[in-house]
């Protein structure tokens, strides 16, 4: 086996069927400004692509570190394979589908050299189509939870979805926050020694809030930094799995409130996810039956579908 190299960054990238987006990650990592004079690894765990990827960057980026695996593996437990195998004194997840522009690796690895007490850190994300990603929040509360990401959400008192959103920070700014999207993530090594690795009970989703929970309790700070710049195309990958994609989110939200808030808490955010989907599932079969808008046919089909298979695993049913 070879002999593991020290080296200033680990980039760990979970691919699944994103061929092309990947290309153009990998690309935007390794290809530095001269300047920066990090020294970087790139770590790809691939979950069984069937588009080819893992004989494609094996040819054509032999300087990547590739751990193909035999099955889909999630988000979650493809980054503690990755976790595992890092060599850097920092670590950073990254998302397959984003492009890491300009000095940005430098910009977040030389905060975290000049500030001890950082744990963990997030850069800005722009959209495709150069709009702000909103990627930094504080931690949720319940009444969050029952407002933010469903039905209600358009009903929310703005104070408590801007105060979630971080609305206050501006987006080039530097600030302290509760946790960053798990698109960018940056670590310290200190803190996966420390802490471990992410809680593979989240599947996807809410993965990194816990992470950055359990960063916070164990005395770092987490900060958003705005200086340093990325691109984050969105679900690509959760997209080929809508339903799939409905059943974890509200999975892991109710895993986490469970985790940090107590039973009761959960129990009562289930009911009511439970109660909100068969709502929506009542509200599109009456439209179905008299014929709303025939047009969107096939879309609420799907729907009906989705909430469905939602309503049932809320119900423990799958």
């Amino acid at each position: 086996m070879a002999e593991a190299v020290p080296c200033d960054l680990s980039v760990i990238v979970i691919s699944w069927n994103v061929r092309e987006l990947l290309i153009a990650c990998l690309d935007s990592c390794l290809i530095q400004p001269s300047t920066t004079n990090l020294v970087i690894e790139v770590i790809v765990v691939d979950s069984a692509s069937s588009d080819g990827t893992p004989s494609f960057i094996a040819e054509h980026y032999p300087q990547v570190k590739l751990l193909p695996q035999d099955r889909n593996i999630g988000f979650t437990a493809g980054n503690n394979i990755g976790l595992r195998v890092a060599n850097g004194r920092y670590i950073l997840l990254l998302n397959p589908d984003t492009l890491v522009l300009d000095d940005a690796l430098y910009q977040m690895v030389a905060y975290l050299e000049t500030h001890s007490t950082v744990g963990a850190l997030g850069p800005q994300t722009y959209n495709p189509d150069g709009s702000v990603q909103s990627t930094h929040r504080h931690f949720p509360n319940v009444a969050t939870a029952v407002f933010e990401s469903t039905w209600l959400q358009r009903f929310a008192p703005r104070r408590l979805l801007d105060h979630y959103y971080a609305a206050d920070i501006a987006n080039d700014a530097t600030a302290e926050v509760d946790w960053v999207q798990g698109s960018a993530l940056m670590v310290r090594r200190e803190v996966y020694e420390q802490i471990g690795g992410l809680d593979e009970a989240f599947i996807m989703f809410s993965e990194e809030m816990d992470w950055c929970k359990r960063i916070k309790a164990s005395g770092w700070d987490i900060v958003y930094l705005g200086a340093a710049h990325i691109i984050h195309y969105g679900g690509q990958s959760t997209e080929q799995v809508t339903t799939r994609k409905h059943i974890l989110f509200q999975q892991s939200k109710l895993r986490y409130f469970r985790k940090h808030h107590g039973w009761l808490i959960a129990e009562f955010l289930r009911i009511f996810l439970l109660l909100s989907y068969a709502q929506q599932w009542i509200i599109e079969s009456v439209k179905a039956t008299i014929g709303y808008k025939r047009a969107m046919y096939t879309e609420r089909r799907n729907r009906l579908q989705t909430y469905r298979q939602v309503i049932k695993a809320l119900a423990g049913r799958i």
